[in-house]
């Protein structure tokens, strides 16, 4: 045997000894390496249910093999004539190999009687010589677990729920909306009483700037205070004076006030909105996820039921081989049974003839001396 390795394709070579006189149902050969797997020639001496040698090419390390693991490969098979190799025999094929069809080949590969025939050389002094050529063309990795389906999604949505918890635990607030219009100042001297009044709409403004309409008192306030001629403290005329100096700044801060919160009330919104579209859609990930998880569960059971049923067929076939052995014996004794019974019953009906002769000749003493 020799095996060659050239990164991606190798050959093999299988002499069998004594094969005619090989009583296995199959024949497996060591296992070779090609392109770093490794690979098995199987062979059906009589044939796999059929009257033609079957030749298949194994994967024999399957069932320590990574659940997903695929090998899609080229491959082929001679069996050599060692007296004129103009007539050896070859057919190639390619096939997916996985774990539900770990070996695929050639069920009528040669027909027996070819192959046993002493004018051929297939079989010369009861040597049989197989030829393997594999080219691997593509393969699932096997050294690192194949990713399931949902772990892109779990990584996702592991990095979204980190997002939703930090919203909620650093959410944050603003308080209310201005809504202020523009008020107009008013000419003339107000009246103490007046005065009196403009002071406590001012002292109210001042204390809550941001209710409704907040500005127009404001402006009307300031407006009978400017006027005033008494009621006011010399430092409260000086700190009305420099307020409405710099009434129009107020204003104008408090018209961009008004809009950039408008448009931050508008952005809170939507980000509200959007935020409960995440959390509702990390909600509905993790009943996929549960289903998923379910499916799973389901394929193990199938995948569990499959191997059930695969044992249970290859006892059958097992049995049936049995069985067909049986079957040939029974079939094989039968005709030496009814060659025998047929040879038997020639020599009964001579002996009968000769008794019938003895009886008469008796008879016919008999009449004469009794």
């Amino acid at each position: 045997m020799d095996a060659q390795d050239d990164i991606n394709q190798g050959e093999f070579t299988w002499v069998i000894s004594n094969f005619s006189r090989k009583n296995a149902t199959k024949l497996s050969s060591e296992a070779f390496t090609v392109s770093g797997f490794k690979w098995m020639i199987v062979v059906y001496p009589k044939g796999n249910n059929t009257d033609h040698l079957s030749l298949y090419l194994n994967v024999p390390d399957s069932a320590t093999l990574l659940d997903g693991w695929t090998r899609n490969a080229k491959f082929s098979f001679s069996v050599i004539d060692q007296i004129n190799n103009a007539r050896s025999i070859r057919y190639e094929t390619q096939h997916y190999f996985t774990v539900r069809e770990k070996d695929w080949g050639f069920t009528r590969f040669i027909a027996l009687s070819k192959l046993h025939n002493s004018t051929e050389g297939y079989l010369a002094n009861d040597f049989l010589v197989i030829k393997a050529k594999v080219c691997v063309l593509t393969v699932t990795p096997m050294n690192i677990q194949p990713a399931r389906p949902t772990d892109k999604f779990d990584s996702y949505f592991t990095g979204l729920k980190e997002l939703i918890n930090a919203a909620e635990t650093n959410g944050t607030s603003v308080g209310s909306s201005l809504y202020l219009q523009d008020g107009a100042l008013t000419d003339g001297i107000p009246s103490l009483e007046e005065t009196e009044n403009a002071k406590q709409s001012l002292k109210e403004c001042l204390s809550d700037i941001f209710k409704l309409n907040m500005k127009e008192r404001l402006s009307e306030a300031l407006s009978t205070l400017s006027s005033a001629r008494t009621g006011l403290s010399s430092e409260e005329k000086i700190a009305i004076e420099i307020f409405q100096a710099n009434f129009n700044d107020f204003t104008s801060n408090f018209l961009t006030f008004e809009q950039d919160n408008a448009e931050f009330e508008l952005h809170k919104l939507q980000r509200d909105q959007t935020f409960c579209a995440m959390k509702k859609n990390h909600e509905t990930h993790i009943s996929y996820k549960q289903l998923m998880e379910d499916i799973a569960k389901e394929e193990e059971e199938l995948k569990r039921k499959m191997e059930e049923v695969k044992s249970r067929r290859d006892k059958l076939l097992s049995d049936w081989e049995i069985l067909l052995v049986k079957s040939e014996e029974a079939k094989s004794g039968y005709k030496d049974e009814q060659k025998k019974l047929a040879e038997a019953e020639e020599k009964k009906s001579i002996a009968e003839e000769r008794m019938s002769r003895s009886t008469i000749d008796w008879s016919k003493l008999k009449a004469q001396f009794c």
